[in-house]
């Protein structure tokens, strides 16, 4: 079976490590471990009578509530069958200029859909200087026929890019596309979205995913927030109904669901901090500081072989970085779990380096 490009995929790991799927501990998917909330289940729940019937092809209560969420105007929102098929229509859109800066290391999705529609890509590699990673655009090419595509905060480094950091590039593009799939794990005050700027940059598309924080990967759920006019344009493009019922129900509820919200909040900075210094405290490795669920972590010794030694005696599964060509085989990343897990791992790490 083909090593994935992508973490969670408990198939395969389960297959090396030789036991069944539900026994992996799985660190390679940056999913909260805390959902999905009480309240998107019973709202599932609660839509089964209505697969009968087709979802509104407007999805008009979804809309209204990721705009009371967001303070922006509904037609300024656009659901999508997870924020990749909104990638995907994103990258039909920057093939049309002249080329796309990607900041690199990059999601491989971002390739993905820049291949698809032959947009030529021009990397823009983050520097890393004494353990920071930087975000500098070269504003020395022309950039005004060019798009630029970003995530905030960074994956899979884990750097969260301030606002006033963002902003002049959106006088410098011609599009400017920021997936902020991990943004909801940074509490509201010290959040950097550029959703509430994006009524005045009719350049600027926000991507958001519904499915990290609140652990709802299998429903397939994101949106993008960006001028109508361009998002009337990508449902010219589309398949009708890309939202099922299902997951339609269950983003509303999560999105009323504060006391979920808060107490996300209230877990992560002390589990990311446990297995922060952890992993800190473990001879040949170097965990790289993060504003999202998650930390990179750079190692003395190869992340692939780790990887595996950790899945076939600990069935523990690690996301190794060698589908980011900038970091190879020398770094791994690794989701924040709930404290027995991170332990779990933690003790793992250290019986494989140790050799014992």
């Amino acid at each position: 079976m083909r090593q994935p490009a992508h973490g969670g995929n408990l198939a395969w790991a389960a297959a090396l490590a030789g036991c069944p799927p539900d026994a992996i501990l799985d660190f390679s998917a940056s999913i909260s471990p805390l959902g999905p909330p009480n309240s998107a289940i019973a709202a599932i729940k609660s839509q089964i009578g209505n697969l009968k019937h087709y979802p509104d092809p407007n999805y008009s209560e979804l809309r209204l509530a990721l705009s009371h969420f967001h303070q922006v105007p509904f037609e300024w929102i656009l659901p999508g069958n997870g924020s990749a098929e909104l990638l995907t229509l994103i990258g039909r859109e920057l093939a049309q200029l002249a080329a796309t800066i990607l900041i690199t290391p990059a999601f491989g999705d971002y390739y993905r859909t820049l291949k698809s529609y032959n947009a030529k890509v021009l990397e823009c590699p983050l520097s890393l200087v004494i353990g920071h990673w930087s975000l500098v655009v070269d504003k020395g090419q022309k950039t005004m026929d060019k798009g630029l595509l970003l995530n905030n905060p960074h994956n899979p480094t884990g750097k969260l890019f301030s606002r006033e950091s963002i902003l002049p590039y959106l006088e410098q593009f011609a599009l400017v596309v920021v997936d902020e799939a991990f943004m909801d794990f940074v509490p509201p005050n010290e959040e950097q979205s550029l959703i509430p700027v994006v009524q005045e940059y009719p350049n600027l598309v926000v991507l958001r995913s519904l499915t990290k924080f609140y652990s709802l990967p299998g429903l397939r759920l994101g949106y993008a927030i960006a001028h109508p006019d361009c998002l009337a344009k990508w449902q010219l493009w589309r398949d009708p109904w890309p939202v099922n019922t299902l997951a339609a129900a269950a983003a509303i509820a999560a999105l009323q669901d504060t006391e979920f919200q808060q107490q996300t909040w209230a877990w992560l900075p002390p589990a990311r901090n446990q297995l922060f210094q952890g992993l800190a405290e473990i001879p040949g490795l170097q965990p790289q500081a993060s504003a999202a669920n998650f930390l990179l972590v750079e190692s003395q010794e190869s992340t692939s072989e780790l990887q595996q030694q950790l899945l076939k005696y600990h069935q523990i599964l690690i996301r190794d970085c060698l589908s980011f060509k900038e970091l190879g085989d020398r770094f791994f990343r690794v989701a924040v779990r709930e404290e027995s897990d991170n332990q779990r791992l933690l003790t793992a790490l250290n019986s494989v380096l140790s050799g014992q």
